[in-house]
């Protein structure tokens, strides 16, 4: 199916609508994070999600497996995590009075992976994540053992609490797409939190969407969003910036972040509804795509310039 077949784009919004409207049943707010979690699951690739303790990432991540009707696993990462523990490990299996290996498989083999409190895990924790998270794929001994599309891993941190927590790795930041900032709710948003975790009732039954079919479909229709040659131009010209700007940025992004920018940009697009990329989506996406991707200057921080401050002045810069 091409994007030129969709008849009717308007049902695939209101798609995109019902999909919010279930995840209200549990999700207070958040709407925009729950918008760009949908981006990264559309163009086939992972998040970072970094707020505070308490603010209900599981929760919100949990109720998108549910929606989407999606296979759903957690890991809680800690210190003493080994990597048999994500991937999985053989055991010996006894029928008939033969022994013989068997792979057991570990908690990455689902569609939603939380990787909860990543940097929590020791390196080589973090590495074992690094192969599924790109080849999707998982490799133990000997054999290689491909992971069930569609494959998220949706990680999240603590950005207050850093003791006894291990950094992650450039490498493995750059293998997430976005990394999504979760803020506190607002006033009437958490007094509605509070009214619905606080009275004794059932919890919400929320209704199944879309589907694993469906999330395939949707990959492939992202990708065939067309995108104006002068947008293209732009995406790069952002990114050149962020190579070419000394003064507030010491390090830059890579090609990848080219790519990973039109494609969200691209799925951006067809969650609100359009056959076309714009400049509005561009804007939309790009702190969620180049925040972790840049280091600042001296200059810069000591100007109490923030990542997101920076690229607000690219993207002015370069309209």
């Amino acid at each position: 199916m091409s994007l030129d077949h969709v008849k009717n784009l308007e049902r695939l919004k209101d798609t995109f609508t019902n999909v919010g409207e279930e995840l209200r049943k549990t999700i207070i707010g958040q709407e925009e994070i729950v918008k760009q979690i949908l981006v990264a699951m559309l163009t086939g690739s992972n998040a970072l999600l970094e707020s505070p303790p308490g603010l209900g990432k599981t929760t919100m991540i949990k109720s998108i497996a549910e929606v989407l009707d999606l296979r759903f696993s957690r890991i809680q990462h800690t210190p003493d995590l080994m990597p048999s523990d994500i991937t999985g490990t053989y055991v010996i299996e006894e029928t008939e009075g033969k022994k013989r290996f068997i792979f057991q498989q570990g908690p990455i083999f689902a569609n939603i992976v939380l990787a909860d409190e990543i940097n929590r895990a020791t390196p080589k924790t973090q590495a074992a994540l690094l192969e599924a998270m790109q080849e999707k794929q998982v490799t133990v001994g000997t054999e290689t053992f491909k992971l069930e599309e569609p494959f998220f891993v949706l990680a999240t941190q603590n950005p207050i609490d850093q003791e006894g927590t291990y950094p992650l790795p450039e490498a493995q930041v750059d293998r997430f797409l976005l990394k999504i900032l979760v803020d506190y709710p607002s006033e009437q948003e958490e007094l509605t939190i509070i009214n619905q975790y606080t009275v004794a009732e059932e919890k919400p039954r929320i209704q199944k969407l879309l589907g694993e079919k469906s999330i395939l479909l949707l990959q492939k229709l992202v990708r065939q969003v067309p995108i104006a040659d002068d947008i293209k131009m732009r995406v790069v010209r952002i990114i050149q910036k962020t190579r070419t700007t000394p003064e507030l940025i010491e390090y830059g992004a890579s090609p990848r972040a080219s790519i990973g920018l039109i494609l969200a940009a691209k799925a951006h697009a067809l969650i609100e509804g359009r056959k076309f990329v714009s400049n509005k989506d561009v804007d939309a996406m790009a702190p969620a795509v180049l925040r972790h991707r840049i280091v600042l200057s001296f200059a810069a921080e000591r100007e109490g310039k923030t990542p997101d401050t920076v690229i607000q002045q690219l993207l002015q810069s370069t309209k």
